[in-house]
């Protein structure tokens, strides 16, 4: 990537809110006053639309509104910045108190964008967290078949099946047993949900490889979701293919202390953090 690349156009911003998060439309609103008064343009959305034309979003909600907004903008190479009002806010770079210094951020470039990878399948499905696959009946497990590169794998017998990518691995993959991950390593992870042995572990392979996940007949359905937000039903006897996409999510990350990963999982996750005295 040239430097050129890693450059934000700031003259077509968009501020996208969730409207189901509390006090969304009044931070976004106040976001847009902080901008203008910077000199710079930008415009308040609810959501994104087929004929978005931003050269910037900046989400305000959760990680799920980053999450929707880049599923959406990565296809037209849109690069993505969060304000957090969620509870974790992994991915977000931004809290509420920390609006009024982002226009000298932007304006004197103290940022990188960060290339995400991301994952595809079938009907031109995105993921940047992870594609969960379970059976129709949630109230019992599912015999799901696992192959990689057209060669059998295993067969579990478990809740379902997440496949994550590098940035999801700090998300439902690591509530289920998977590693972190580092955000740039080219990996995929694969944990089985619940499984019913003890020798079932997270398998992390290399983002190359093509998975294949199927099941029996004892699912008339399997239910696909990615990014826990686009849920789709799948017919049993037609084998789901996950790959990496050709299409990478953009991430703004600003520079400023203790941003960096590390200090992330630490802040964020108490990775690490001993018990207090």
């Amino acid at each position: 990537m040239s430097s050129q690349d890693n450059l934000l156009s700031l003259d077509r911003i968009s501020i996208v809110y969730n409207k189901k998060v509390a006090d969304a439309a009044d931070v976004a609103n106040h976001t847009l006053k902080v901008l203008k008064n910077s000199g710079l343009q930008a415009i308040v959305d609810i959501a994104p639309f087929p004929d978005y034309n931003a050269s910037l979003v900046i989400t305000v909600g959760g990680d799920g509104t980053l999450l929707k907004a880049a599923r959406f903008c990565a296809p037209k190479g849109i690069p993505v910045l969060g304000i957090n009002l969620g509870r974790l806010g992994f991915l977000a770079q931004l809290n509420p108190d920390e609006i009024p210094e982002l226009p000298v951020q932007l304006i004197e470039r103290q940022y990188f964008i960060q290339n995400r990878m991301m994952l595809s399948s079938f009907n031109d499905i995105l993921a940047l967290n992870d594609i969960v696959i379970k059976g129709d009946t949630f109230s019992r497990t599912s015999k799901l078949f696992l192959s990689i590169n057209d060669r059998v794998v295993c067969d579990y017998l478990a809740d379902g099946i997440i496949i994550s990518t590098p940035t999801g691995s700090t998300a439902y993959t690591l509530s289920a047993g998977g590693p972190v991950i580092m955000p740039d390593v080219e990996a995929v992870v694969i944990v089985p949900i619940c499984p019913h042995t003890l020798t079932a572990r997270p398998l992390v392979i290399p983002a190359s490889e093509k998975i294949s996940i199927s099941s029996c007949k004892s699912c008339t359905k399997l239910k696909l979701s990615a990014d826990g937000q686009e849920t789709i039903d799948v017919d049993f006897d037609k084998p789901i293919t996950i790959e990496k996409s050709s299409i990478m999510a953009k991430l703004v990350i600003l520079k400023k202390e203790n941003n960096g990963f590390y200090s992330i999982l630490r802040k964020k996750l108490q990775w690490g953090v001993g018990p207090e005295r």
